[in-house]
C-alpha cells in the first residue's frame, strides 16, 4: 500500500521545491518545545521565498556575477543573482539627517563613551560545568564574602587563598576595565553595583566575589561623532521595511502551493 507523505508538497509558481532540500533548511530553524512542524514551515517559506527572488531575477534578465566573499570563497550563481536582484530593486534611501538629529537630541545619554571601572575578584571555578559543583562553589564563595563584609582588608589575603585566577597574585585586582573587556553577566553587575560594594556573580568560569573599586561613566558623545552611526542604523532598518514590502509584492502576485507565506510563521 502506497503511504501519504504528511507534509505537502511546495510549488512556486508551478516550481517544485524538493522535499529533501527542505528538509536540510529545516535543520537552520529550530523548532520550539511543542510545535515539531515549525522547522519544517520555516525552511519551505525561506525556500519558497528565495525561488520567488530567483524568478524574479531571471524575469528581469539579470545575469549572475558572482562575487569573493573571502579568499577563495565565491557566491553560487543563485546567491548572487539574489544579491543583484535586490541591489536593483532596492536603491540605497536617502537618510534624513534633521531626522537623525531628533533621535539623538531626544536622548543624548544614550550615545556615551564606554565607562570605565575599577575591580578587584576572587574566582572560584568551576570546571566541570555542572549543578553540584556551581552549587558547592556559591556556597564556599558566600562564607568568603561573609568573611569580608566583617573584614574588607582581608581580601588580598583571601585572594591569593582561594582564587583560581592569575590576578590572585596581585590582590585579586583586574586593573582598569572598559564596557565589553568583561564576559557581559560580569559587566552587568559592575553597572549596578555601587563604588565600594562586594557581591557574588555568576559567569561562565564560575563564581566571582566582585569588588568595585571605582566607576567613571563615559562622556555623551557629540552628535558628528555618532551621526555615522545612526545613519547606518537608520540605512539598515530602511532597507529591511523595503525588502520586507519587495518580498510582499512578490508573494502578493505568485501561485505558491503547499505553504501559506502570507500568514504569520507561527499560525
Amino acid at each position: 500500500m502506497e503511504m501519504k507523505t504528511l507534509l505537502p508538497p511546495v510549488t512556486v509558481n508551478g516550481v517544485p521545491i524538493d522535499p529533501a532540500l527542505i528538509a536540510a533548511e529545516a535543520q537552520n530553524h529550530p523548532a520550539p518545545k511543542g510545535k515539531p512542524g515549525f522547522a519544517w514551515r520555516a525552511a519551505a517559506r525561506a525556500l519558497a521565498i528565495r525561488e520567488l527572488l530567483l524568478q524574479e531575477a531571471r524575469r528581469r534578465n539579470l545575469t549572475a556575477e558572482p562575487i569573493e566573499l573571502s579568499p577563495g570563497k565565491w557566491e553560487t550563481e543563485e546567491e548572487a543573482l539574489i544579491r543583484q536582484l535586490l541591489a536593483v530593486a532596492l536603491p540605497a534611501a536617502p537618510v534624513d539627517e534633521a531626522q537623525l538629529r531628533a533621535i539623538y537630541d531626544a536622548r543624548p545619554d544614550r550615545f556615551r563613551a564606554p565607562a570605565l571601572y575599577e575591580a578587584a575578584h576572587i574566582l572560584f571555578a568551576v570546571t566541570p560545568e555542572s549543578a553540584a559543583v556551581r552549587e558547592k562553589a556559591g556556597m564556599k564563595a558566600g562564607r568568603v564574602l561573609a568573611e569580608l563584609q566583617k573584614n574588607p582588608r582581608r581580601f588580598a589575603e583571601l585572594a591569593a587563598e582561594h582564587s583560581a585566577c592569575s590576578s590572585k597574585t596581585s590582590g585579586g585586582m583586574l586593573g582598569q576595565l572598559s564596557s565589553g573587556d568583561t564576559v557581559p553577566e560580569f559587566e552587568a553587575a559592575m553597572t549596578r553595583m555601587a563604588e565600594g560594594e562586594m557581591t557574588l556573580v555568576e559567569s561562565r568560569y564560575g563564581v566571582h566575589i566582585l569588588r568595585l573599586d571605582a566607576r567613571a561613566e563615559g562622556a555623551i558623545l557629540p552628535f558628528d561623532s555618532v551621526l555615522p552611526h545612526l545613519r547606518e542604523a537608520q540605512e539598515k532598518a530602511a532597507w529591511t521595511r523595503a525588502s520586507r514590502d519587495f518580498v510582499a509584492g512578490l508573494v502578493a502576485g505568485a501561485k505558491v502551493d503547499g505553504i501559506d507565506l502570507k500568514a504569520p510563521l507561527g499560525a
